[in-house]
């Protein structure tokens, strides 16, 4: 029987994640496949054996990878799934609110009726504001939707924004050059990413500009084809700014805009733009709306009582 030998890329992941703690995931996959030998090698993976053997292998390592960037996990008995023969889904349960699955088998869902009815309009406007309370999960929803979008490959990158408007403390006063300064804004996007996509392969995102995260001041001048695109804290942003952004939508682009209007950190309340924006495109085709409320906080139940409280408080003050 003639050997032949195959080289099979190991593509959008860290071979590491695959191969498991020294190379556990690796062994058992050798320990599989007694007849072939297969060897390592950076990320390339090379097998040698007879060439029925070695394409159906390929075949088998595909789904394997494939398992592992939809679902952000691999363990024992899934490698065995791939690799001894028996079937294994890749479709995963049927569950109508799953928006992705996250890493470590995390399932990220649609929990509350706005968070569905976000997932819902997604399905036919291209643009959509999400406004409500601070815990309502209305960033979180959308940045799912972006990873989702980004491995089905409806679009190609994902752009997060933020304005970086001071919630009392001055930009000049922070340490470190203009990155360091804004870095501190940006974190909550970063860590929903940390959720949703490995540690290796959302660095490779970064790298590659599949993923960004800027401040609002960096999308002026751009035209943003084939992205989804977040816009986050746009209570913070003036009615100007809001236009600029919205008209920064380029070809196959899909925008979210969230905010939450009682958290506004301008100096002067009145003048952000993200209630006018509203109200001026409400009536426009392609554009969604949904307001989260008190009932949509999915965070520690104390939350709930904060918001319900401070809001108690600014209708006696009226």
């Amino acid at each position: 029987m003639t050997e032949v030998g195959r080289e099979i890329p190991v593509e959008g992941v860290d071979p590491r994640e695959l191969y498991g703690p020294q190379n556990v995931y690796l062994d058992q996959i050798k320990a599989l496949h007694p007849s072939l030998r297969i060897v390592a090698r950076g990320s390339t993976l090379k097998v040698l054996g007879s060439d029925a053997e070695t394409a159906q292998f390929r075949k088998r390592f595909e789904g394997f990878t494939a398992y592992y960037l939809k679902y952000g996990h691999v363990s024992a008995q899934v490698v065995d799934q791939c690799f001894a023969g028996s079937s294994l889904s890749h479709e995963g349960p049927i569950d109508k609110d799953v928006i992705v699955y996250g890493n470590n088998g995390n399932i990220v869902r649609a929990r509350t009726v706005n968070q569905q009815r976000l997932v819902e309009l997604f399905g036919h406007n291209d643009l959509l504001f999400a406004v409500g309370p601070a815990g309502s999960g209305k960033t979180y929803t959308a940045i799912a939707l972006a990873v989702r979008a980004l491995k089905e490959r409806q679009v190609r990158r994902i752009i997060l924004t933020r304005p970086a408007v001071e919630a009392g403390e001055k930009l000049g006063f922070l340490p470190g050059d203009m990155k360091e300064k804004l870095d501190p804004y940006l974190q909550p996007l970063y860590d929903a990413l940390n959720d949703m996509i490995p540690p290796a392969r959302l660095q490779k995102l970064m790298e590659e500009s599949a993923v960004q995260i800027a401040p609002l001041a960096y999308m002026r001048g751009r035209t943003l084809d084939n992205a989804f695109v977040i816009l986050d804290e746009a209570q913070n942003t003036t009615l100007s700014q809001i236009k600029m952004f919205l008209t920064r939508m380029g070809r196959n682009a899909r925008f979210i805009v969230t905010g939450d209007v009682t958290q506004i950190d301008l100096p002067h309340k009145t003048d952000s733009g993200l209630v006018r924006a509203m109200e001026i495109l409400r009536s426009v085709r392609g554009i969604g709306i949904v307001e989260f409320d008190r009932r949509d906080i999915v965070r520690h139940e104390l939350v709930k009582q904060i918001v319900e409280a401070f809001d108690r408080s600014a209708k006696n003050e009226e």
